[in-house]
């Protein structure tokens, strides 16, 4: 090979390596662009994700609803093992969320929901399908969670898996705004204290008889139309369903007598 020639060959085998190289640049540009984009679709997603108990809490669904407990509908465990596998699962349950309507889960209707858009609906229904049931702790503590014992006025230790008094012996907030709920509502046919009357049963009678924690509030908050009991789903919450709970179970084991509650 003359110079000419190699001088010629060398310039091209350059301009092939300049050229490679600038198309690695390209592709590697490429490649990581495309991560970058899937990378923040991911993390928009995740975010999307961790939002929705703030957007569902703006809306209604907690005062029907709790992951792991039936309230006024299902729980949400519930809903995500029904519809376990299901390929139309998501575009059937945005449906029923957006529409309202009965007869899936019992006669109470759920309320249409036209605020929320399709994608925001869908967030909420596959965040619904991700939950997984947990057992239901009711009034026993559930295993590693705190339990608290208190010695009743009859002499026996009980355990319950909520404080009733503070370290300075006062009611604890819950059981306080329980009994105000309670003796601003319920007493008008539950009686004063939670002592029953000739409209309703005496509630602390029921919780002695075995009714548990869940259904106590399932109840309040489903009513009992048979017996002219209103529902209390719309105004109170299952947070101060809650509350009532507690406040009605301390005084049916005889930790909070009747009158005003220290707080």
């Amino acid at each position: 090979m003359n110079g000419a020639a190699f001088a010629w060959t060398k310039r091209k085998i350059g301009r092939m390596v300049n050229a490679g190289a600038w198309m690695g640049l390209v592709l590697g540009s490429g490649l990581l662009a495309a991560r970058t984009l899937v990378g923040a679709a991911e993390a928009q997603s995740a975010q999307a994700i961790a939002d929705v108990p703030k957007m569902m809490q703006e809306s209604d669904c907690f005062s029907c609803h709790r992951v792991n407990q039936k309230v006024v509908g299902p729980a949400f465990a519930e809903v995500a093992e029904r519809y376990a596998g299901k390929p139309d699962a998501v575009s059937k349950l945005v449906g029923k969320v957006k529409n309202g309507g009965a007869g899936s889960w019992g006669e109470l209707p759920m309320p249409p929901h036209p605020q929320l858009t399709d994608a925001q609906l869908k967030t909420i229904v596959e965040w619904v399908l991700a939950q997984k049931s947990k057992p239901s702790s009711d009034n026993k503590p559930a295993e590693g969670a705190k339990e608290y014992a208190y010695k009743l006025p009859d002499g026996r230790t009980l355990a319950l898996n909520f404080p009733v008094f503070t370290a300075n012996d006062h009611v604890t907030g819950s059981v306080f705004h329980g009994w105000e709920k309670f003796n601003s509502y319920c007493f008008r046919c539950h009686g004063t204290d939670a002592v029953g009357s000739e409209y309703a049963p005496d509630l602390r009678h029921s919780l002695e008889s075995g009714m548990s924690k869940s259904q106590f509030i399932t109840m309040m908050m489903e009513g009992r139309p048979d017996k002219g009991m209103p529902t209390w789903s719309g105004f109170f919450d299952v947070d101060d369903a809650d509350q009532i709970y507690q406040y009605v179970k301390a005084r049916s084991v005889g930790l909070v007598g009747p009158g005003w509650p220290s707080d």
